[in-house]
């Protein structure tokens, strides 16, 4: 089940605008699905990651306003293999929100970028469109200080693209629910039914259905005069995951730690980086075990054992297979050094 993490301050300005939904197409909606899904390993927390937010800063919001280049597969965007869907998704993209936008680097420069969420798509006669991204909307999918989970084949799943922007719009608001007025909800999901029973019935009823069976999140709702409740809740395809699978998850985690440090000889001042990059950042414990598993096959190719290497050495190691490992991704083409620090 793969979930995409969809940066609030991206769903804010982009999607939301002055708290109204924007009416973005079904195709253009998947362009950005695959977006997010392309960058999704290399999205960080500021916290957890501030010298990845400075070296964007430093080679990407400067003067220059540098771009981004990615690359996606027709068949992701249209299925049916429409030509003219695939075309009028980018065609709506590069037009859509086009302006000046301006932003503060880490040195405090305000730098100006102007487009929409993309520009020069170039559409691939083999089966792919490439398309540039500025460096304003980047940051905004990239850097996520706040972010709600969706599921990405929800784009594929729901045909109603109102339907997966009330998701987004349902990922946001708090546990214990909102109540809204019908012309609130009208207005921000550009839609015009005439009382509450319609809105529910007509909107929301389909919506629960499609939610229920396709997303993490769904909802309850009720309504009363002109006030609409809705209550998020959790789905049976969120709810199958929370097993006490979880906590044995956390603990094969300790477990792993514990093998490290008592292997390769870690002291707990060289651990503090390592194990909360590991504990905390799944992508980087992914990226960490396949560097482990590069590391070991070339001691093993050199006929040295792996326990040759302790404490700071074997971080270093391990540190060089993250630095290849990640330069031969997606992201590693865009930030080159952008990869996590665990030393």
């Amino acid at each position: 089940m793969d979930r995409i993490r969809l940066g609030n301050h991206f769903v804010d300005d982009f999607i939301f605008e002055d708290h109204q939904a924007a009416d973005i197409p079904i195709n253009a909606l998947r362009v950005i699905f695959n977006i997010i899904s392309i960058i999704s390993n290399e999205q960080f927390r500021p916290e957890d990651r501030p010298k990845q937010l400075s070296l964007f800063d430093e080679e990407f919001e400067t003067e220059n306003n540098i771009f981004a280049s990615i690359k996606i597969r027709n068949s992701k965007i249209s299925p049916s293999g429409s030509t003219k869907q695939v075309v009028e998704a980018y065609e709506f993209l590069a037009k859509f929100k086009m302006g000046w936008y301006k932003s503060l680097n880490s040195k405090g420069k305000e730098i100006k970028t102007f487009g929409g969420l993309i520009s020069t798509p170039s559409y691939d006669q083999r089966g792919f469109t490439s398309f540039l991204i500025s460096s304003y909307w980047l940051k905004k999918l990239l850097v996520i200080p706040e972010y709600n989970y969706i599921l990405y084949n929800l784009v594929y799943n729901v045909r109603n693209n109102k339907h997966i922007i009330f998701a987004i719009w349902l990922s946001k608001i708090p546990e214990n629910g909102t109540v809204l007025k019908l012309s609130t909800l009208n207005k921000k999901f550009g839609l015009n039914y005439k009382n509450a029973n319609d809105f529910c019935f007509k909107f929301l009823k389909p919506a629960k259905t499609s939610l229920n069976k396709f997303n993490i999140l769904s909802f309850n709702y009720r309504y009363k005069a002109d006030q609409i409740f809705i209550i998020p809740i959790l789905t049976k395809v969120i709810s199958d995951e929370v097993t006490p699978e979880s906590n044995q998850k956390s603990l094969k985690i300790n477990e792993r730690l514990g093998y490290f440090k008592k292997r390769y000889g870690l002291k707990e001042n060289e651990m503090i980086q390592f194990f909360h990059q590991y504990r905390n950042i799944p992508q980087t414990r992914e990226l960490i075990e396949k560097s482990f598993k590069e590391f070991v096959r070339n001691c093993r190719l050199k006929k040295i054992k792996s326990t040759k290497f302790q404490g700071q050495q074997f971080l270093n190691e391990i540190q060089e297979h993250i630095k290849q490992l990640y330069r031969s991704t997606k992201m590693g083409e865009i930030l080159p050094n952008g990869y996590p620090i665990i030393v």
